[in-house]
């Protein structure tokens, strides 16, 4: 994401674009993003996105005889909660130009930064990953959704 994001940024600037345009790839990127994680739930260890062993309930034994988190079905519940959280949210209010992706990004990155921590990853001695690291430099780009909230919907109710 982080990557694709940088992509586009670099793109518009080179042509010239000012507008935004993450907004109507939302909803298509978390269906996206849903059916990949699918993917990766059914390719097992195979994927590599496995989750730590647990011993919770609903720890999923991928054909190693250890029960893991099922990290990708987390991520795909996450996914479903944000799509109806946005479409409910979108049915009183009206997004600013831009907000819906940075709230989307935003969503995300907090969520990629806590899931890793019960993920099998290599961490640095100061307890964090290269994907957390990753995602705080891009949670730093979108510090202003965090500065003003009120900015990101109009003042006016949606009719």
């Amino acid at each position: 994401m982080i990557g694709g994001l940088i992509g586009v940024e670099l793109t518009k600037k080179k042509i010239g674009v000012a507008v935004s345009s993450g907004d109507l790839m939302v909803y298509p990127l978390i269906l996206a993003m849903i059916i990949g994680r699918i993917g990766c739930f059914l390719a097992g260890l195979e994927d590599g996105t496995f989750g730590v062993a647990s011993n919770l309930q609903w720890a999923i034994d991928f054909g190693d005889g250890i029960r893991r988190h099922p990290t990708n079905l987390y991520e795909i519940l996450f996914w479903i909660v944000l799509w109806i959280a946005l479409s409910v949210y979108e049915r009183k209010r009206q997004f600013t130009d831009g907000s819906r992706f940075k709230l989307f990004m935003v969503s995300y990155l907090l969520f990629r930064l806590f899931i890793e921590f019960i993920k099998p990853d290599y961490f640095f001695s100061f307890g964090l990953s290269v994907i957390q690291l990753a995602c705080i430099a891009c949670l730093l780009y979108y510090y202003k959704v965090f500065a003003y909230p009120s900015k990101l919907v109009k003042t006016e109710p949606y009719a």
